[in-house]
């Protein structure tokens, strides 16, 4: 590894954007690989073993390009597949969204004495508790609320906006009993849901502070590669990325720049066919753009 190596960053579908937006942000002359695996999302109606299997194959691929870390930047696959997957990448770092998201949430809570931090992800992360068990090594004393939201991702992916009143009824349906139970917080427990927070604020209300995972997940990512001495020069403006997907690359161009801000060049497409030969034979050679 090197301060030249490229960061991966993977999720199911469009939704690890808003990571790649913040990271961009913040590290602009850092080299980007994004992984969107399109054609086998959502993940957050998956068991752990068929997402941790899918996480493993997508590495495995990128591996060759020897990343100085990897963010596995969906909440889903976080919650189900980090553990095991830190532990078959011994060598490899690689961090998640939900330890940035919980402390940041423990942060806007403030000085208050027993607050309410509500969480709103997929029934996957709600049920894994991954983010309750995160909050609780930081604050003993909170009163967590969580609410699943399995439309979010697909409508999202479809390339509804916050103004869509489909979206907006989804929102009010799944908001309304977080309000409701007095949240004091409210943290974004999938990496697709920022691209509807001005939204979500808007419904919640002023008096609930809105946490946004992708965010924190981008300063914790500054804050590792900063320690180990692999930022590139912070002078250097000129970061690329490369994206993949495993369905309909055409599709994926369209929207991501609803997500990025900007346009990107047409993914690579990779066939879970091809993920899957990997996993059973070893790395297959990749070619990245310079």
């Amino acid at each position: 590894m090197a301060p030249s190596s490229p960061i991966v960053v993977l999720d199911s579908g469009l939704g690890g954007l808003t990571v790649v937006r913040a990271l961009r942000g913040a590290l602009p002359g850092e080299q980007i690989l994004y992984f969107g695996d399109t054609a086998r999302l959502p993940y957050g109606n998956k068991t752990a073993a068929t997402v941790t299997n899918f996480v493993h194959q997508i590495i495995s691929y990128l591996l060759p390009q020897n990343p100085k870390h990897v963010v596995i930047a969906c909440n889903t696959a976080t919650a189900l597949a980090l553990p095991a997957i830190r532990c078959t990448f011994p060598t490899l770092p690689i961090s998640g969204v939900i330890e940035p998201g919980a402390r940041a949430a423990v942060a806007a809570a403030g000085a208050k004495q027993l607050p309410t931090i509500g969480i709103i992800a997929t029934e996957a992360t709600v049920r894994s508790r991954a983010y309750e068990r995160a909050i609780g090594r930081r604050r003993q004393w909170a009163r967590i609320v969580q609410q699943s939201a399995p439309l979010l991702v697909p409508i999202i992916e479809e390339g509804r906006s916050g103004n869509d009143p489909l979206v907006r009824l989804a929102l009010k349906q799944y908001l309304t009993p977080l309000v409701r139970q007095g949240i004091d917080v409210l943290v974004l427990g999938c990496t697709h849901y920022p691209i509807l927070k001005d939204t979500i604020a808007q419904l919640v209300g002023p008096q609930i502070r809105v946490i946004d995972s992708a965010e924190q997940c981008a300063q914790d990512v500054a804050q590792r590669l900063r320690a180990r001495g692999l930022l590139r020069d912070a002078q250097d403006s000129s970061g690329q990325l490369a994206s993949f997907v495993t369905d309909d690359p055409g599709r994926f161009k369209r929207l991501a720049g609803r997500f990025l801000g900007h346009e990107i060049d047409l993914p690579t497409w990779v066939s879970p066919d091809e993920l899957y030969r990997e996993r059973q034979g070893g790395p297959v050679p990749v070619s990245i753009p310079a």
